[in-house]
Parts: structure tokens; C-alpha cells; sequence
């Protein structure tokens, strides 16, 4: 007998939610289907008979009609397996996406009681007053429905019922945290007939309340029994809630056939499936590709054509049966949405009849997509074996596949890569793929750190001094994901100059477990994984509220730039990386400058310096940064500019780029257009100092339009641009890559980065604050850095 039953609309889905369980201690189950047929249970299966705790139904309803889905829900939730379970889950989509509305009214028509939490804050999914929200910005203004037939909904209410919204109760955020949270969800579910509410989240702590209140009531309020309707973030805090208690009562050896010895059999060819068009799956398949997959793109405007495919099947089928690794796509970037089915038939049967060719190990990107593969190799129960990250996980089938599964919008760009690897190392083969770069709030519950380094290897990693920044703004939150990295721990070796006490808190925020520990000296630190090393300065107060302007954490600030500074110039670290200020804060606190730049370089001694920010498309220097235009333009000299470029021209030949080509642009538009415009700035104020560059053999030209600069760099041809004044390089940067946008300080006794976003009071403590470029800016400060033997 289970004691949870969860029903899911889609497979990627479902193999989520059995995850989430088997990484908390309990053994799980997914069916394919509502049916539990002996046929799942034949002779000559590879599965251990002992019931799980959870079972997990997959009715494959996110892409039918809607009264065919009800039907299927209700199907679901009558079954013996629900029937008998202590707690009832529904798993749905984090961006609300399928037949919601309908299987949410089928619960109601069962006369169930329904509570939906459908927060994920580890993708930085929430719902604020009944709302939901992608990022900070509403679902309904964003772009992630391009490939659905209708538009996202504005509301939750609205969604789930359209005829009368104002019938579905909402627990505001409020009420979510505040300590009578359990009587007020009983209050309104305190009635006879179905009720539905929705529960605000922005914050893990925020689904655990939920989840605490819902096992407080006993899943049971005034009569009919209460089904949980959430997202995988919401079923990680229910296995974490229930996994001391189910563990108990749970039956020797049942979870034995997930937990069982890695190795998994003989090695066998890998098939990769890739039916989702979106960006990271198709950057998680460039890396697949990097990594010596056979990528065949099949173009959908064939699908469903007799034979249309044949000739990439046969070639396909032999690298298989040579035990090659395979991966099958769309040859298009954007499917239409109306022909979606047909073509997700088509791939998915293009890949069945491949597999056939040997026995194979499957990589599914795409929920309707995965089920339509398992159902064409008629695969039909399937254990969860271990998530690679937030979503991704591998299981395994009835016959010994070993099976990979991830909804196509989730994971960094090794996701798949590391399903491979995963599936390698099932099979006594050893992993090929590079470690996870996750940030702590993507790495699943549980799921192992890959990344190691050597005593002697680790040795030679330079420090970087890492600041805190504001410590009410988002600061805290991005320094603790960027210092418990894997990748940047194999790449230097980062210390925190800070507030352990609000890092803490930072950590608890963000749902991650976090070792943090105070150390008074950058030698006394130890690097292990989740353990992050501060130097304790203990300037915050422990109610320092998050989000608002405070002198206190403006001190505190400055404080941490102090130390690393004085680090710096001590040859202690080799590096600084550092998380943002407030300058308004900074000055209520009596420390006037105009920021980061200027600040260190007052503490270091150092006459002048360059701001250089670099994305994954385009790196900028700025001649001038912090000053009005006109203060610019008549600060802008020959000098300065020659200054500049050799600065910028010395940071990409230390990270790696031997001979950089540089782009300097113009004052004027049109380069001044031959004195059409402007006062001959370019010819009396930049021109001179491009030529004295290029004779010290630097590949510089220019001055040249800004606006044409930026474009050709954009695509390439340039290597760095040279910037006359802030907001002329700060914009195309904000266009081309904020997420991962890094600031460089060059000119320094050292080198130093930062994010290139504030500190976000608005987000701040909310648990949705992006750490990309956060992690990106302690690897770029890890490259650039100079190694400890040679630190100045």
C-alpha cells in the first residue's frame, strides 16, 4: 500500500515528484497510465516486488482535450493506489501550462478539497497575490508560452475558474507566514462542499509552511479530504516533511530497488531526444554535440510523411548497433504550435524505431515527447534512480533501460551531458562530462557535487577575496550560490569577507543546506564541498530587514572592500569579486564615492583605473565612466584613450586572448562624418591615441560609429570595445547580457569583478534573485587572477 499517490499530466513531471522522494529516503514508482495491470508486473521484469511508499501516475494529459483529461484525473484519483494512500498530490506544471483548469475541477467533482502551491522557487517561479510571476515579471509578459495555443493566464483564479473566480479562495502571503496559517487554511476550507485555494510563495519557506499546515489538518478539513496541487518544488518539501515519518513504516526492502548498486549491466548506446525547441534544450544539445553526440535534425514539415525520414533511420540504427551515442532533434527553431502533436509523434516514433535496432539507453528532453517515446518502445513502470539537477533525473524501466528524463525549459547547459554521464557510470563506464556549474538553488536536494579537486591541484588555485555587498539587498543570496559552485571551486579558491550571521540567513532563504563557517585569515580556510569560508567582520544586526536603505549595511559594505583591498595588497588573495553596494546607503554612512571602481581605487593607492564589463557576447572598457557627458567629452584626451586600450588589450592577454582585436568607438554619431558633426572631437581627442597603440603593436582601430561597433562586435568581430562614456557601453551590454553580465575593474594591484545588477531591494530575501552573474564574475576573476606564486 502506498502511502502517497501523486498524479502527474506529463512523464518529465512525474519522474520530478519520484525523485524528489527517492532523494529523501523513500521508494518510488511511475506508471505509465492509470491502469496498474498485472502486465506491469510480469515475470522477467527487473523489479523488486515489495510496494513503494509513493506512487507516481503518469496520465499523459497536459496535450488532450479537456474533458478527456478530467476523465483521465478522475480515473486516477479513484483507483485503489489513491484510495488507499495517507496524502494526495497533484503535480502540475510551474508555469501553469496543459489542462490545469479541467484536472483541477476534476478533484472538486471527486469531492476532494484542493490546495494549490504552485511556487518553484528554484527557478524563480512564484505567485504573489494569486498571480503568477516569472523573474520578478508576470507570467502573462513573458515569452514563455510562445509554443502553446493560448495565451498564459493573468491570474490563478481566473485560470482555474474562468466562470466564477471570485469562488476560489486565496492565502495571501501574509497569511502563508504568519504563525496562524493552519487555522486560517482550515477556515477556509471549512465547508461541506469542494473548496479551492491558492496559496501565495515566493520562498521554500513559504512552500513548507503550506506543507506544514496541510499535516497539521491531517491532508482533512471538515469532511472531504484535502489533494495538494503543486509544482516539483512544492512535492521536495512534501518528501522532505514526510520522509522521517513514511521511513519508519516503510516496508523492509522497498526501497532497495532505488537505492540499489550503481552499476546497472553492460553498456549500451545512448539515444538522445531532444523535442523541445526552446533555448536551453537546444543549448543543452550543442553541448551533447561538443561532446561527440551525432546530432540528426529531422525537419518537422516532414512529420507524419510516409518514409519522409528513412534514410537518417537507417544511419541512425547502424551507429547505434555500433554502439555509438546518438542524438535526435528538429531541424527548425520555433515549431508551430497547431502542428506540435503531429510532430512530437513523428520524433517520437523516428526514435522508437531506432531503438529496436539494439538494446539502448534513452535521454528524453520534452514530457510529451518522453512519454510518446516510452510508449512506442513500450516501456510502462519505471523506477527513479537519482536527479542530476532541478528536474533532470534518470530511472529505470521495466526491462533495465536506464532512462533520463527533463521538461525542455529546465537546467543549465550540462544538463543532458550530465544525464549522459550519469547513465555512464550506472554502467561501470566512467563519466566524460565536465563538472555541474549549478548554482545552489538548482542543485536538487541531495544530488552529489562531481566537481573534486586535489590537495595538489587545489593548492595551486589562486584566493579571491569575495565581498558581500549590501547586506540587505540581494548580495548575501548570490554570494552564497557563487561560493558553494562546484565549478568555481575547481576553479580558485573563494573566501567571503562578510556577515557568516546573514549569510546564514541568505542560505535559509534560499532553501539550500550551506557550511558556513568563520575563519580569521585567508590560510585558516578549508575547502570542501558546501562549506563556504568567511572572514567574520560581524557588523549586521540580526533584524536587519531585507529590501530597505540602510547606513548600517552601507558601512558594513564598505567595510568588506576595506578588507579585501588591504588582502590584496598583502598578496593574501590573488583576486577580488564582489557582490553589489548601494551607493546611497554608502553615503548615508559617510564613505562618498561614486562606487565600486573608484572606492578601490582609493584603497589601493591606485592613480586610475578602467571599468570593463563582459558578457557571454561582448566585452566594453570605458574611457570615462561616472560622470556626466559634457564633464565626459572634455575629460577625454589622447592619453587617456591610449591608457585605456593598453589596459584592456593587458586583461584579454591575460585571460587568454593573445592579440585581441579592439573596436574604439566615436564620440559623434557617424565617427563626426568627417566634421559634419561635432567639433572635430574624434580627430583632436581619439585618433592620436588609437595610433600610439597601434604602434605599440596593440590590433586596435578606430574611432569608428558606436552604433556599427557594437553591432560587428556583437557578432564577433571585435574581441573588446572601447567606450568614450558610460551609458554608450552600459546599454548594449544590458541588451546583450545582464544575466550574465560581469564588471572588471582593470588597472588594480589585482584584478577584480563584480555583477553587473544592484542590489535589487525589491527581490532581495525573496529567493528569486539570479546568481548567474554572480558565479560568472567569481570565473572570470578565477582566470584572470594572478597564481599565488607570482601574487604582488
Amino acid at each position: 500500500m502506498a502511502s502517497v499517490f501523486v498524479q502527474a499530466d506529463d512523464f518529465s513531471g512525474a519522474a520530478e515528484v519520484g525523485s524528489c522522494f527517492v532523494q529523501h529516503g523513500l521508494s518510488a514508482q511511475v506508471l505509465l497510465g492509470t491502469s496498474t495491470v498485472p502486465e506491469a508486473h510480469d515475470a522477467g521484469t527487473s523489479f523488486a516486488e515489495p510496494a513503494a511508499d509513493v506512487v507516481v501516475t503518469d496520465t499523459h494529459s497536459r496535450g488532450l482535450a479537456e474533458s478527456a483529461a478530467e476523465a483521465l484525473v478522475k480515473e486516477a484519483f479513484t483507483g485503489p493506489e489513491a484510495a488507499t494512500a495517507q496524502v494526495l498530490f497533484k503535480k502540475i506544471d510551474s508555469l501553469w501550462r496543459g489542462n490545469v483548469r479541467a484536472e483541477v475541477s476534476a478533484l472538486a467533482g471527486l469531492g476532494f478539497h484542493a490546495v494549490a502551491a504552485g511556487a518553484l522557487p528554484q527557478l524563480q517561479r512564484s505567485v504573489v497575490d494569486g498571480r503568477p510571476v516569472v523573474a520578478g515579471t508576470p507570467l502573462a509578459e513573458t515569452d514563455l508560452w510562445q509554443a502553446e495555443q493560448s495565451a498564459p493566464p493573468a491570474d490563478i483564479p481566473s485560470l482555474l475558474r474562468p466562470e466564477d473566480p471570485s469562488s476560489v479562495q486565496t492565502l495571501a502571503l501574509a497569511d502563508v507566514r504568519s504563525g496562524s496559517r493552519a487555522a486560517t487554511l482550515a477556515m477556509l476550507l471549512d465547508s461541506d462542499q469542494p473548496a479551492l485555494v491558492v496559496a501565495d510563495g515566493e520562498t521554500v519557506q513559504d512552500l513548507e509552511h503550506v506543507v506544514d499546515a496541510l499535516l497539521e489538518l491531517d491532508f482533512q478539513s471538515g469532511g472531504p479530504r484535502i489533494v495538494l496541487v503543486g509544482t516539483g518544488g512544492t512535492a521536495d518539501v512534501l518528501a522532505e516533511r514526510l520522509s522521517a515519518r513514511l521511513a519508519r513504516t516503510a516496508q523492509p526492502g522497498a526501497q532497495t530497488d532505488a537505492t540499489d548498486a550503481k552499476a546497472q549491466g553492460a553498456a549500451r548506446p545512448v539515444l538522445a531526444v531532444v523535442g523541445s525547441a526552446s533555448k536551453t534544450a537546444q543549448a543543452q544539445l550543442a553541448t551533447l554535440e561538443a561532446q561527440g553526440f551525432t546530432v540528426v535534425r529531422l525537419h518537422p514539415q516532414y512529420a507524419g510523411a510516409s518514409g519522409a525520414y528513412a534514410p537518417q533511420l537507417a544511419q541512425v540504427s547502424a551507429d547505434l548497433r555500433a554502439g555509438h551515442r546518438v542524438a535526435v532533434t528538429l531541424a527548425a527553431s520555433k515549431v508551430d504550435p497547431s502542428g506540435s502533436a503531429r510532430i512530437v509523434q513523428a520524433l517520437s516514433g523516428f526514435a522508437a524505431e531506432a531503438a529496436k535496432a539494439t538494446p539502448t539507453d534513452l535521454i528524453l528532453t520534452g514530457g510529451e515527447t518522453a512519454r510518446e517515446v516510452l510508449d512506442a518502445v513500450g516501456l510502462r513502470r519505471l523506477v527513479p534512480l537519482a536527479a542530476v539537477q532541478h528536474g533532470a533525473v534518470l530511472s529505470r524501466a521495466d526491462d533495465g533501460t536506464l532512462v533520463g528524463t527533463k521538461p525542455g525549459s529546465f537546467g543549465d547547459d550540462l544538463a543532458l551531458l550530465q544525464l549522459y554521464d550519469e547513465i555512464r557510470e550506472r554502467r561501470g563506464l566512467a563519466a566524460q562530462a565536465p563538472a555541474t556549474n549549478l548554482s545552489p538553488q538548482d542543485q536538487p536536494s541531495g544530488a552529489p557535487m562531481t566537481t573534486e579537486v586535489n590537495n595538489t591541484e587545489q593548492n595551486a588555485l589562486p584566493y579571491v577575496a569575495v565581498t558581500m555587498g549590501d547586506g540587505a539587498g540581494v548580495g548575501p543570496e548570490v554570494v552564497v550560490a557563487a561560493a558553494l559552485d562546484p565549478q568555481s571551486n575547481a576553479e580558485c579558491r573563494p573566501v567571503i569577507i562578510g556577515d557568516a550571521l546573514r549569510l546564514r540567513q541568505a542560505a535559509d532563504v534560499l532553501g539550500i543546506q550551506a557550511d558556513i563557517q568563520s575563519i580569521e585569515d585567508v590560510e585558516d580556510a578549508v575547502f570542501t564541498p558546501g562549506r563556504v569560508n568567511v572572514i567574520d567582520l560581524a557588523l549586521l544586526p540580526e533584524d536587519l530587514p531585507w529590501g530597505q536603505l540602510s547606513p548600517v549595511a552601507g558601512h558594513a559594505a564598505y567595510e568588506y572592500i576595506r578588507v579585501a583591498s588591504e588582502l590584496a595588497m598583502a598578496g593574501k588573495v590573488q583576486a577580488i569579486c564582489t557582490a553589489p553596494l548601494n551607493k546611497e546607503a554608502l553615503h548615508s554612512a559617510g564613505h562618498i564615492f561614486p562606487g565600486h571602481t573608484e572606492l578601490l581605487a582609493h584603497l589601493t593607492g591606485t592613480e586610475e583605473v578602467s571599468m570593463m564589463l563582459s558578457t557571454p557576447k561582448i566585452r566594453v572598457i570605458h574611457v570615462t565612466t561616472h560622470i556626466g557627458l559634457m564633464d565626459a567629452i572634455r575629460k577625454i584626451n589622447p592619453d587617456l584613450v591610449e591608457r585605456t586600450i593598453r589596459r584592456g588589450h593587458e586583461a584579454l592577454v591575460r585571460a587568454g586572448i593573445p592579440n585581441p582585436k579592439i573596436g574604439v568607438c566615436a564620440i559623434n554619431p557617424h565617427a563626426g562624418e568627417n566634421g559634419l558633426f561635432g567639433q572635430g572631437e574624434e580627430a583632436e581627442k581619439i585618433e592620436p591615441g588609437v595610433k600610439a597603440a597601434q604602434s605599440a603593436g596593440i590590433n586596435a582601430v578606430g574611432p569608428l560609429p558606436a552604433d556599427t561597433l557594437f553591432f560587428l562586435a556583437g557578432r564577433g568581430d571585435y574581441d573588446l570595445v572601447v567606450a568614450m562614456y558610460h551609458d554608450q557601453g552600459h546599454g548594449p551590454v544590458k541588451v546583450l547580457g545582464i544575466e550574465a553580465g560581469v564588471n572588471i575593474t582593470v588597472g588594480l594591484p589585482v584584478i577584480r569583478t563584480s555583477v553587473d545588477h544592484g542590489t535589487a531591494f525589491d527581490i532581495a530575501g525573496k529567493a528569486i534573485a539570479d546568481s548567474r552573474s554572480m558565479v560568472e564574475a567569481l570565473h572570470q576573476a578565477a582566470e584572470m587572477a594572478t597564481r599565488p606564486a607570482v601574487a604582488v
